[in-house]
């Protein structure tokens, strides 16, 4: 194993080896349809996707190329953000905007009968739940919250609430950790960039694959020398001594560790000070290079 260089200089071979592509899902496949038509059409040997969208909905996907498969878990609890639109079955009462509100915080519950997870009451949290619009009997609904959160169940709970029942109109995902949609890209902006880049231009393409260190902008950022990275590319895992640099975090947080010029080298939880001269700093989770 060697350690990848800067995520500026890097090859395109490179950068599609260990790349995101920040994909606008679009409506009728499913994610994982998605994910492999972008591995197949890239030509790399492995692509996942970061968090699963029902074959109607549509928008923010990330999907991860090649290498960068093994950070997969740096999602599963990112805060996805969505805008639905909310069919109710009566007119709304007058207190509609104040019943929507008391959705937001901690909520209860469990999956629908199609969902592919075990359908027992849980726990969400909804960060924000804001009413963008409204006309008669529709409404359309700014949400952001936690992993797992199933928004055709948060507007049917919605709708006994208010009394009129109501049912989720169309979906659109916005946000997915720190990817959101101000910079998506669709197949078919892929597509013609590779055909660009095939003829020698590889701007296009650069733009709709970023370096897959973009994942990781929200974990903490431990830095640490070539020598530790190039003994954490064999399994070791981060010993004082080698680090240079890290940002707070408590102790047994996921973060991410970088070489100097910012190429990232792996994951793993914090399990000690990383201003001490001895002793381990970050147990290894998934080694990236």
């Amino acid at each position: 194993m060697t350690v990848r260089g800067s995520p500026d200089d890097r090859s395109l071979d490179d950068l599609l080896t260990f790349g995101v592509v920040n994909l606008d899902k679009p409506p009728g496949p499913s994610s994982h349809q998605v994910a492999g038509w972008l591995r197949d059409l890239v030509g790399v040997d492995r692509a996942a996707h970061a968090g699963t969208l029902d074959p109607k909905v549509t928008g923010c996907l990330p999907v991860m190329l090649g290498d960068a498969t093994r950070m997969a878990q740096v999602f599963d609890d990112s805060v996805k953000g969505y805008v639905a639109v909310l069919e109710l079955h009566r007119t709304a009462p007058a207190d509609f905007e104040a019943v929507v509100a008391e959705f937001e915080g901690e909520i209860y519950q469990k999956p629908p009968r199609k969902s592919a997870v075990r359908r027992r009451l849980r726990t969400r949290t909804v960060h924000e739940l804001t009413v963008l619009e409204r006309e008669d009997r529709r409404a359309l609904l700014r949400v952001e919250c936690a992993s797992g959160t199933y928004v055709r169940k948060l507007c049917h709970d919605i709708g006994l609430a208010l009394g009129t029942g109501a049912h989720m109109g169309d979906l659109r995902r916005v946000r997915t950790g720190p990817f959101d949609d101000t910079d998506l890209a669709t197949m078919h902006d892929v597509t013609d960039a590779l055909a660009f880049a095939d003829d020698g231009d590889e701007s296009l393409l650069r733009e709709c694959v970023r370096p897959a260190e973009r994942a990781l902008v929200h974990l903490p950022r431990v830095t640490v020398a070539e020598s530790a990275a190039e003994q954490v590319a064999h399994g070791a895992p981060v010993y004082a001594p080698g680090v240079l640099n890290a940002e707070d975090a408590d102790e047994d947080a996921l973060v991410a560790c970088y070489t100097p010029d910012a190429a990232a080298v792996c994951l793993g939880r914090l399990v000690g000070d990383p201003a001490s001269d001895a002793g381990t700093v970050v147990e290894l989770e998934r080694v990236l290079v």
